[in-house]
Formats: structure tokens, C-alpha cells, sequence
């Protein structure tokens, strides 16, 4: 057999080039899309059947099926998508992953791309030097393009020439003849190569070339098509790992939706395959079982057939699925206060706005926290003593919990800014570290509030009912204040109105001036002891503080929306 290791290293070699042109070229679309992609998942899954038109869209745009369902995942989430809305996305996915199939099969075996998409590369390269991230956005684009069909090419080039080494049909036509026993094979194989690959364009585009150069008939490569369907459902189900209950269940929906598809198809697989043969002969395409030059274009159209297909079975079933992968995958996320990531845990994703979003998703979720923490503050100051110490245990650990949350999305905010980056998102991760800096603070100040508390205690000092009630007024206005910081983060935020905020805060100053005054007129009149003016003071200071705290996070975003 005349086949080296260094034939094989080449063989490897395109596949790289055809991988590295695929990444580049879906990532410079989701560049060039930007917000837009975020915009339409988030406003096109009112129903069903416009998740798939989404899906479907924005798999076309990008070309990545995987791309769009772990955004899927990361939106599910971050609580922007529900599971059934981001089921029927990843039906419109399954749909739009078929137009890389095409544009394969029809450019890259009917035309000679070689050649072109070297010009194309000359002709971007200016581009790519371009100050302007657009610019140079679309560079990266139509580089990416060429050097997918250039690696197609090298793959067609280095694979096995099969008159020079018979022995490789040979080999193949051993397990080829053995009925549904050659489909199942073949279709665990496809699994395996896109797992391993963790991409089913290049598997698709390696039993392209396989069928071009007659390796394989086109049933043995359409059962690798449905095996390549299983295998794409695994870069989603290992971004979920780290997410909570809901995306799990969104990727485990996936999973099942192109398991359940290759079943069906697989259970009436002849009677399937002579439909789409009919159906591509009617087309002009030819018959892929008696015409090897045919295969290529046909087994595109199988891919599409099954995909469309299984979607317009399972369309009008998604709130069954939903209730299946709810009922298989049940929720252990503990009910309690915990101050843990929610968003982030998913990882960078593929473009600087989409991982924005993931951050922003995230300090809002850190902010929510952080008011719940306020408000177990309130609380203490009505626990009996008895009961405090636990309650103060409590705090200071999510104290601690907040500390190590601000680290973590510092450190994720931080990888974020390694990226190029527009001046809008440049600006918007500065604000971000601003923001989760004064939550934090927020935080520290609420457990001081809870420290004075505990002082008061420790000495057992008795507020008057006036010490009391005016505390409680100064602490409500503070959690209103909070409240409208927590909604402000919630908002995409241009969107923000920041008057109710500085309401509130001016209240608090003018609140705390006015405590400030009684107290020391009351200490003159010794209406209370010393002791128990400072802890007073204490408390409706450090309230104060909290106040700026909140009042800094708005004005960090309104930053952001005037820049």
C-alpha cells in the first residue's frame, strides 16, 4: 500500500486548514453581526415557529449550529430565554447547519474555488490592517472563506487515491454490504468523528469528499450525515455542564430532538432514501445511487430533508419535550442566598458583545444577591439576641461569598478586555469594573450595619421606640434605593432613566442630615447615652454609604449610554 504517514500528516493537515477557515469565518460573522444576533434571539422567540425562524437565521448568518445553540444555552441561563423558546431555536439551528452543506457541495465539488478564493484572500488583505474593527471584521470574513475551500481542495487532493491502493475499498466494502447493520456503523462513526472533531461541517465536508471520490455509496454517507446530527449535540450538552438546571435541560433537549429525528429516519431509512433520490433527480440533480457526480448535491438535499422534516414533526411538540427533559433532568440548585456565578460559569463566548452580555446578565444577578444580603441586615434589627449570632454568621459568610464573586467576574471582565475591543464595549467594561466594585461595597457596608447591630447587642443597649422607628424609616429608603439599582442593572443599559434613582438618593442625604442634627441635639439634651449614639450614628451613616454606593452604579451606566 503506497500511503505514508506524511500522505496521512497532509491529510490532517487540510482538515486543519478547513477547520481553522470554518472558525474564522463564523467568527468574524458573529463580529460583524454584533448585537444584532443577541437583538433577534431576544425578540423573535414569542412562539414556536419564530424560535426556528431565529434558529434558523442566525445558524445561516453565522454558520455554526454549535455557536448558536451554546448561545442558546448561555441565554437560557442567564433567564433571556425560556426552555421552551430556546427549543424551538435549536430546531431553526438544526435547519440552518444544512446551508454549510450547500454551499460545500455546490461551490466547492461543482466549482473550482482554488484559485478564486486565493484572489478573494489577495483582494481582503488590506482589510484586515484596517483601524476600523468593521473593516477589518469583513477581512477576517472572506479570509476565512477562501481558506475553507482551499482546505476543501487539499482535502480532496490528499485523500487516498483508491486505484493506487485498492485495498482501502476493500477494506470499506467489508462493511458496507451488511444491511442495517452498515447504517448503524457508519452512523456511530459520524457520531464519533464530530465529537472528535466538534464540528459537523468539516465531518460533512469529509464524507463529501469521501462519496466524491467514491469511497462510500450515498446510503452509507447519508447514515453518517445522521450520525454527524447526534455527534453536533455535544459541544452544546459540555457547555451546559457548568450552567444551571434550566440550560441543562436546553442542551439535553437538543439531544433528544436529533436522537429522536435519526430514529425515525432510521426505522423507514430505504423508503427515505429512494424519496430523496425521486426528489433529486426531479430537481436535475441526478440519481446519487446510480451517478457518483450526483452524490455530493444529494446528500445536501438529504441533510436538508431530514432536518426539515424532523422539525415539522416535532414542532407541536415542543412543550412535551420540554416536560420530558424537565422531568429527566431534575433540579438540585439549592434554594438559599448564596452569593454563587449564575452566568459566566459558561466561559468566554465566541464575540467580546455576546460575553458582554454574559457579564452584564451576571452583576445583575450580583446585585440581587447583594440587596437580598441588605435585607437579612434589616432583619437583625429586630432578632432577639438569642437568635442573632446565627443570623450575623450567616451575613458575614456571604460577605466573604460577595468578595470572592467580585474576584471572579473582575477576572472574567478582565479576559473580556484582552479582546479587541470597540471604543462603546471598551467603555462599557470599564463601567462594569466601576459597578461591580460599588456593589461590593455595598455589601462590606451592609455587614458593618450588622456589626453596629451586633455592638448594640454585645453592650445591651435599648433603642427608643423614636431611635427605632427612625432607623427603620432610613432603611427602607435605602432598600428602595437599592431596588432601583437592581432594576437599572436588569435593563440594557442606553435604556436606563436614572431620575428615580437620584430621588431616592437625594432623600437619603436629606434624611441623614436630619438624623444627624437630632442626634447631636439629643446627645446635648443626654436623651440617650453616648454609647448608644454611636452605634446609632454607626448605623445610619453606614446606611448612607450604601446609598452612594447604589447612586455610583447608575451613574457608571449612564456612562455607558451617553458615550
Amino acid at each position: 500500500m503506497n500511503y505514508s504517514i506524511l500522505d496521512f500528516l497532509q491529510l490532517i493537515g487540510s482538515l486543519g486548514v478547513f477547520l481553522f477557515g470554518m472558525k474564522m469565518m463564523s467568527e468574524a460573522l458573529q463580529k460583524v453581526a454584533g448585537n444584532k444576533m443577541r437583538d433577534i434571539l431576544a425578540a423573535m422567540t414569542s412562539n414556536r415557529v419564530k424560535g426556528v425562524i431565529t434558529g434558523l437565521l442566525i445558524t445561516t448568518i453565522i454558520q455554526s449550529s454549535s455557536a448558536t445553540t451554546v448561545m442558546v444555552v448561555s441565554f437560557v441561563n442567564a433567564g433571556l430565554l425560556d426552555l421552551v423558546g430556546s427549543i424551538g431555536v435549536i430546531m431553526g439551528a438544526n435547519v440552518g447547519t444544512t446551508f454549510t452543506a450547500w454551499l460545500i457541495s455546490i461551490l466547492g465539488f461543482k466549482v473550482s474555488m482554488g484559485a478564486l478564493s486565493l484572489a478573494l484572500i489577495g483582494l481582503s488583505l488590506p482589510l484586515l490592517f484596517s483601524q476600523k474593527r468593521i473593516r477589518k471584521s469583513w477581512g477576517e470574513l472572506i479570509i476565512g472563506f477562501g481558506l475553507l475551500f482551499i482546505g476543501l481542495e487539499f482535502l480532496q487532493a490528499n485523500m487516498p487515491n483508491i486505484q493506487e491502493n485498492p485495498q482501502i475499498l476493500n477494506f470499506l466494502h467489508n462493511y458496507t454490504d451488511l444491511g442495517y447493520g452498515s447504517y448503524i456503523l457508519f452512523l456511530l462513526i459520524g457520531t464519533l468523528l464530530t465529537v472528535i472533531i466538534q464540528s459537523s461541517s468539516a465531518t460533512m465536508a469529509l464524507t463529501l469528499v469521501m462519496c466524491a471520490n467514491g469511497w462510500i455509496n450515498f446510503d452509507i454517507a447519508a447514515s453518517m450525515v445522521l450520525g454527524e446530527n447526534i455527534g453536533t449535540t455535544i459541544t452544546a450538552n459540555l457547555a451546559a455542564m457548568v450552567a444551571n438546571t434550566t440550560a441543562k435541560r436546553a442542551a439535553f433537549a437538543h439531544f433528544l430532538f436529533n436522537v429522536f429525528g435519526v430514529c425515525w429516519v432510521i426505522a423507514i431509512f430505504p423508503l427515505f432514501l429512494k424519496g430523496v433520490a425521486m426528489l433529486s433527480v426531479s430537481l436535475g440533480i441526478g440519481d446519487p445511487f446510480t451517478s457518483t457526480e450526483s452524490v455530493p448535491v444529494a446528500l445536501s438535499l438529504f441533510h436538508t430533508c431530514f432536518n426539515v422534516a424532523n422539525v415539522i414533526i416535532l414542532i407541536w411538540f415542543t412543550n412535551g419535550i420540554a416536560k420530558v427533559v424537565t422531568h429527566l433532568i431534575k433540579s438540585k440548585e439549592a434554594a438559599d442566598d448564596a452569593f454563587t456565578l449564575k452566568h459566566i460559569k459558561l466561559g468566554l463566548l465566541s464575540t467580546p458583545d455576546a460575553s458582554l452580555f454574559q457579564a452584564q446578565q451576571e452583576i445583575s444577578h450580583y446585585a440581587k444577591n447583594t440587596l437580598d444580603m441588605y435585607q437579612q441586615v434589616v432583619e437583625c434589627l429586630h432578632t432577639p439576641t438569642k437568635d442573632f449570632e446565627k443570623k450575623f454568621n450567616k451575613i458575614d459568610k456571604l460577605e466573604d461569598e460577595s468578595d470572592v464573586v467580585e474576584v471572579e467576574i473582575a477576572d472574567y471582565l478582565t479576559k473580556v478586555s484582552e479582546s479587541k475591543l470597540s471604543t462603546e464595549n471598551s467603555q462599557r467594561v470599564r463601567a462594569m469594573f466601576r459597578i461591580v466594585s460599588e456593589i461590593e461595597s455595598i455589601a462590606d457596608s451592609s455587614l458593618n450595619v450588622a456589626k453596629a447591630i451586633g455592638r448594640r447587642n454585645e453592650q445591651h443597649i435599648t433603642f427608643t421606640e423614636d431611635i427605632d422607628e427612625r432607623l427603620q424609616h432610613m432603611m427602607a429608603i435605602v432598600e428602595e434605593a437599592l431596588s432601583v439599582m437592581c432594576h437599572n442593572l436588569s435593563l440594557e443599559y442606553k435604556e436606563v432613566k436614572s431620575k428615580k434613582a437620584y430621588e431616592v438618593e437625594q432623600t437619603i442625604n436629606n434624611y441623614r442630615t436630619i438624623l444627624q442634627q437630632e442626634h447631636l441635639s439629643a446627645i446635648e439634651e443626654k436623651k440617650y447615652d453616648y454609647a448608644t449614639g454611636v452605634v446609632y450614628s454607626d448605623i445610619f451613616f453606614e446606611c448612607e454609604k450604601i446609598g452612594d454606593y447604589a447612586i455610583n452604579v447608575t451613574e457608571a451606566i449612564k456612562e455607558i449610554g451617553t458615550n
